[in-house]
């Protein structure tokens, strides 16, 4: 890889630790638990400040070290977190955010625009670091020392001292090895703040040797030096004596921390990650491997012999058995994916199009050549394609969970912005539908969501006033219903006010006065160009721009939107998506010569259709069904067959029939765009080419439903015939 294509993975991985670090900023809020979350943002702080070394992004590292020094003291407890700070660290995010931007630009992170930009919340960083009480001693922390290297009792806080244990053997004294040269030479690191000398090994005075050496020591040691430093200080008498260095606890909780920032990059070995974090020296795990070797079958666990040899705290070995299961699982899921390039995954999906359309083509001429074992191998082929399809339509789907995670912050920046206390619920987030729709769906929801927080939900003392709880809430949630997506934004606040939409649309010429409309159709005008109820303008509404922005973006995707709303308790926005917008599994039917394709998954059934002259719509067992004639809608102005069929569509919990001539069978559809010129055209979502090469209309069914439902409706108000009302009711 070289310096560029490294570059650009920094930049890629950079703002995903960034979206992580603010997820989890945003969730410390509510959760019961904030460890694990306040070690992950500190994490994310940190990796982006050790890769931004690599680079020598002065600027981006000099920023984010401010921050991860403020993140390290909540994290020892000597800050506490609170709304102020995490308000704090997520506008720390968004201005490395824009460093990472800059990198991404060419431009130089140390500009004096950008520092100038960083200085008011570096100001803010420090005072929180200027500020910091003494650490508390973390509970749960102080290691376990071995039985026999009790603590010794001191008043001079005991848990901030190294703990030495050392047994010299008998024969270090004919080695011509002093024991005390090595504590005055320890004394050099640092301070013996306490000695015990043990006799539990000293003989009668008839039965000592004056060459043997039977005492043992237990000290207690101030120094700043690391254990491996420690330890060489008993080098020349390694062999001749046990010893046994106990960290401090302050050292102890270093430890753990250090083994929670380690890269998922590191070793997955324990006694490897103990070492590198300075828990245990190399000749300590050289011990303990030796043991583990020499030991019957089945070989001890590493941490066992580690604890049985008293090398490490229980909590250190503990603390690198989690680790090593993180790095394990984070290797197992590198190994499973790759990094893809969109484009690459475009050009598969219309290679994958252009095949079916050639594999129609083939089977056309199988049928036509009516050779059994070429129908055979078409059939067998249009079966790998279809699965095919299939593979490279998922590799595309994502989950909408990262769309809705964007929210959280909105809620939370917007919320304060207007005063008020709202809560985001998210459900179904892991609900999938393809990347395309995933990165069109965000500026609609955008703006649904802001709608919501600004006109829906009111104010804490309107709600308390009302008997609701003082905090409002909006949830997002996303689900699938009949080959599509449907995702709502619901909010607990005031509801539409049916009558003051209505007296809005009347002034300003949307309606005629006396109209009669239903509640779904009343509440569709706010989604008419320069429609707004605001009283007044603000900054996040108010000037009758968004929502009309929001349905032509909906319908660009070749979906639909509609509200429900009750007034006093709230709104509810739902939006119906198709999963996919480049191949859908089609049903062809024909008019007269013309071929057209229906979604299939919007089909309920078809149905034999006898002309009845005068009527448009007929009794499907006991039930109306209003339907369209696809010949009269489309002007083909031959006459239609002795014999028609009723394909019946299904969409959003409404039903209406599409008379046809023919049924022709089911068809893999490839969406093909129309051009701009039948951007306007109704009932029409696209178009396909079918295997003779001809075009083929796709049939926009939320539409043909919406203008048969409406005629039927329109007919029920000028009154149906009694005459009409016996030819519907099922016969007896």
């Amino acid at each position: 890889m070289n310096l560029d294509q490294a570059l650009q993975t920094f930049i890629v991985e950079s703002r995903e630790l960034l979206e992580d670090m603010e997820n989890s900023l945003l969730t410390l809020e509510q959760a019961e638990e904030k460890t694990e979350l306040i070690n992950a943002i500190f994490r994310a702080a940190h990796t982006i400040k050790g890769s931004s070394g690599l680079f020598s992004l002065d600027g981006v590292v000099a920023f984010t070290h401010v921050a991860e020094s403020v993140l390290d003291r909540v994290r020892d407890g000597r800050v506490t977190i609170s709304d102020q700070l995490i308000a704090l660290l997520l506008s720390c995010c968004d201005h490395i955010s824009a460093l990472i931007d800059a990198v991404a630009t060419g431009q130089d992170t140390s500009d004096a625009t950008l520092t100038a930009q960083g200085a008011p919340l570096l100001e803010q960083l420090r005072s929180y670091l200027a500020a910091a009480p003494a650490a508390p001693t973390s509970s749960g922390l102080a290691a376990t020392p071995a039985p026999t290297a009790q603590r010794l009792p001191s008043a001079a806080s005991p848990q901030d001292h190294w703990h030495i244990s050392v047994r010299f053997a008998p024969n270090v004294l004919r080695n011509g090895m002093d024991p005390l040269s090595f504590f005055r030479f320890l004394q050099t690191l640092g301070q013996i703040v306490e000695m015990l000398v043990l006799e539990d090994k000293l003989p009668d005075a008839a039965d000592m040797d004056p060459e043997d050496c039977y005492l043992g020591y237990e000290i207690e040691f101030s120094s700043n030096a690391t254990k491996t430093t420690i330890e060489g200080v008993f080098e020349f008498v390694r062999d001749d004596c046990q010893l046994q260095i106990l960290p401090p606890h302050s050292r102890t909780s270093d430890y753990i921390r250090i083994l929670e920032q380690e890269s998922h990059e590191a070793s997955a070995r324990i006694g490897e990650m103990m070492v590198h974090c300075g828990a245990l020296t190399q000749q300590e795990l050289d011990m303990a491997l030796q043991t583990q070797a020499a030991s019957l079958p089945p070989a001890p666990l590493l941490g066992k012999v580690l604890l049985e040899q008293q090398s490490v705290p229980p909590e250190i070995v503990e603390a690198a058995i989690k680790k090593q299961a993180q790095v394990k699982e984070m290797h197992a899921q590198e190994s499973r994916s790759i990094r893809i390039d969109a484009d690459k995954l475009d050009q598969l999906i219309n290679l994958v199009g252009e095949l079916i359309i050639v594999g129609a083509g083939v089977n056309l001429v199988a049928q036509r050549a009516n050779i059994t074992e070429l129908q055979e191998h078409t059939s067998k082929l249009s079966g790998l394609v279809e699965e095919v399809r299939d593979s490279a339509l998922q590799l595309r789907m994502v989950k909408i969970g990262a769309t809705f995670s964007r929210f959280q912050r909105v809620v939370h920046d917007v919320s304060r912005e207007l005063g008020k206390d709202i809560v985001l619920l998210i459900n179904g987030e892991d609900t999938e539908l393809d990347k395309t729709v995933v990165e069109k769906i965000g500026d609609p929801l955008m703006h649904l969501v802001r709608n919501s927080m600004d006109h829906g939900i009111e104010s804490a003392a309107e709600r308390q006033a009302r008997g609701k709880p003082a905090q409002g809430s909006l949830r997002l949630n996303a689900f699938h219903d009949s080959g599509s997506i449907v995702i709502t934004v619901e909010d607990d606040g005031g509801g539409l006010k049916r009558e003051k939409i209505l007296s809005k649309a009347i002034e300003r010429g949307l309606l005629e006065s006396g109209h009669h409309l239903t509640d779904s159709e009343v509440y569709a005008l706010i989604f008419e160009p320069g429609f707004s109820t605001a009283d007044k303008v603000s900054n996040l509404s108010g000037r009758g721009v968004g929502l009309d922005v929001v349905k032509r973006n909906i319908a660009a995707l070749r979906g639909s939107v509609a509200i429900q709303s009750t007034e006093g308790q709230g709104t509810t926005v739902s939006i119906r998506l198709p999963l996919t917008l480049a191949i859908i599994d089609g049903f062809l039917v024909e008019v007269d010569t013309s071929v057209f394709a229906i979604p299939l998954d919007m089909i309920e059934e078809c149905v034999a259709f006898s002309e009845e002259p005068g009527h448009n719509y007929t009794n499907l067992r006991g039930e109306i069904l209003p339907f369209i004639r696809l010949r009269e809608l489309f002007d083909i102005r031959t006459p239609p067959k002795r014999r028609e069929n009723i394909v019946v569509l299904k969409h959003s919990g409404q039903k209406a029939g599409l008379v046809v001539d023919t049924l022709l069978g089911e068809f893999q559809t490839v969406i093909k765009p129309l051009g701009k010129l039948f951007n306007q055209a109704r009932c029409i979502s696209g178009s396909t080419i079918l295997g003779s090469g001809e075009v083929a209309l796709i049939l926009d069914v939320p539409a043909l439903i919406q203008q048969a439902t409406q005629g039927h409706a329109e007919r029920k108000k000028n009154g149906i015939s009694g005459d009409d009302l016996n030819h519907l009711l099922p016969k007896t």
